[in-house]
């Protein structure tokens, strides 16, 4: 496990701890980021290289983390990650992923009955997946075999994680799991949005989000829902039909966790720019937008679900668009 894995800072009275699941080059930019520029690469590599982009392949680097936030007595984590042993099989990257998320947890300080309060920001895989876990162990969470680092691909002969059968139970016992409602309905047996579904997302569902509606574990909130004195949650609407944001505030700090609004830095740059998974194009852009003017107005830390580096950006504007503070470079029109 390298140090890398777990990270901490301090603001306020809360602390914050980011553990890291995986991170590497991810996808192309151009699958990424459909409609930002080449140029827009090009023109920032001095600052998008290595932590956000790697050139000679062209791919945009990603993490996947968790952070664990110690707010009012309490232990909160904003998104649980892929999960090990799930049945992902139009996600290549995730399918039949073995890890030791839990292993890392446990080097920040946090065991699984630790856990007050679980914040999935939305429901796509890399946001819920740890969840829940076997129950039997059979997906290696409980340190059986198959818990190795890293993804493990499909077809090659070798059999991990759990199968079709497996009783999935949340993983942290005593949390309650704030769940925004919208992506609820959205991605559950009624798909009360219509649309906007991909094949393996009924999966999730099934492993990852309806076994702790079943526990009574699932708490579903909609438009705002305060945490704590120091923690609210905000519908941020686009990229799902209930993404959400977490603010945070206190002691004149602040922070706001904004889960998949942001994939990449270039999408600070001109938050017109969608990731290819924002099911609304025109909403995803526009809650972009607007929690991104918040954060340059009044100096919120921004802390998207997937950025490398210290994977947290300082946001100012730059005319009609943002840029990272201390970073002057621009895309050229």
């Amino acid at each position: 496990m390298t140090q890398e894995s777990v990270e901490r800072m301090v603001l306020g009275d809360v602390e914050l701890v980011r553990v890291v699941e995986w991170r590497g080059a991810f996808a192309s930019a151009a699958d990424l980021v459909p409609t930002a520029p080449r140029r827009t690469w090009q023109d920032n590599r001095g600052w998008l290289a290595p932590d956000h982009w790697e050139p000679e392949g062209d791919r945009a680097v990603m993490a996947l983390q968790t952070w664990v936030l110690r707010s009012a007595g309490r232990t909160v984590l904003v998104d649980t990650g892929v999960g090990n042993g799930r049945e992902r099989p139009g996600v290549a990257q995730f399918h039949h992923w073995q890890g030791d998320f839990l292993g890392r947890l446990e080097l920040a300080g946090v065991r699984p009955e630790d856990v007050d309060v679980v914040v999935n920001t939305h429901l796509h895989a890399d946001h819920v997946g740890w969840n829940t876990r076997a129950a039997d162990g059979s997906d290696g969470s409980d340190g059986a075999p198959g818990g190795a680092h890293g993804p493990s691909r499909a077809g090659t002969g070798v059999a991990t994680g759990a199968d079709a059968g497996t009783e999935w139970v949340p993983t942290f016992p005593r949390a309650e799991y704030l769940v925004p409602a919208a992506d609820d309905a959205h991605f559950g047996p009624d798909n009360g949005y219509g649309g906007g579904r991909a094949p393996h997302d009924r999966l999730v569902y099934e492993d990852s989000v309806a076994p702790l509606h079943r526990a009574g574990r699932t708490v579903l909130w909609d438009g705002s829902h305060r945490i704590d004195e120091h923690l609210t949650l905000e519908s941020a609407p686009g990229h799902t039909p209930g993404s959400a944001v977490l603010r945070l505030a206190s002691k004149g700090e602040h922070a706001v966790f904004v889960g998949d609004l942001l994939h990449s830095p270039v999408q600070i740059l001109d938050p017109a720019h969608n990731s290819c998974f924002c099911l609304d194009a025109g909403g995803a852009a526009a809650s972009r937008r607007r929690i991104l003017e918040r954060a340059a107005d009044r100096r919120e830390l921004v802390v998207p679900a997937h950025f490398g580096g210290s994977g947290t950006a300082e946001v100012r504007r730059d005319g009609n668009g943002f840029r990272l503070a201390g970073q002057e470079h621009r895309p050229r029109d």
